[in-house]
């Protein structure tokens, strides 16, 4: 390890609330709100892959996720992802999920987590979607101004405090 890495890591290990660490990828499976923490945080370095039909995705999926149907899975991801990528896979349930990201490890794939209870579950702690399935058609006044749905984010998420 170069000196300037274990210097990262010594400084981490003497000033453990001074550097915060990022929320970690749970294996095999994750929560959605432990996957929504690990968004929030601003980790890039991830993928989320949609493994449900490319009909069901085009409708609503989760934001920034890829569609990868699963009948198409490894192949597509070996020629799209870095097998050392962490992935997170959702599909239409936890079986297909959980096949889903069987595959991927036996292909290679070196951190492969499946969301339980996929997009029903992040859609349950109001996880951001996209798609036409995701459009609001009564949007209220508030909607429009960035610091009330900040505000309003903000008191749900200190509810669940």
């Amino acid at each position: 390890m170069p000196d300037v890495e274990k210097g990262i890591l010594n400084a981490k290990d003497n000033l453990p609330e001074v550097t915060p660490t990022p929320p970690s990828q749970q294996k095999p499976q994750s929560s959605a709100q432990a996957l929504k923490s690990r968004l929030q945080w601003g980790e890039p370095a991830l993928t989320i892959l949609d493994v449900r039909e490319r009909t069901v995705f085009n409708h609503g999926h989760i934001r920034g996720a890829m569609p990868m149907p699963i009948d198409e899975l490894p192949a597509r991801a070996i020629d799209s992802l870095d097998r050392r990528r962490e992935i997170y896979v959702y599909g239409e349930n936890d079986e297909q999920s959980t096949q889903a990201a069987n595959k991927l490890r036996e292909a290679g794939f070196e951190s492969v987590t499946f969301l339980k209870g996929g997009i029903d579950a992040w859609k349950a702690i109001a996880g951001p979607t996209e798609g036409p399935a995701e459009q609001v058609d009564n949007l209220d006044a508030s909607s429009y101004n960035v610091k009330a749905r900040l505000d309003k984010q903000t008191a749900i998420d200190s509810k669940k405090v």
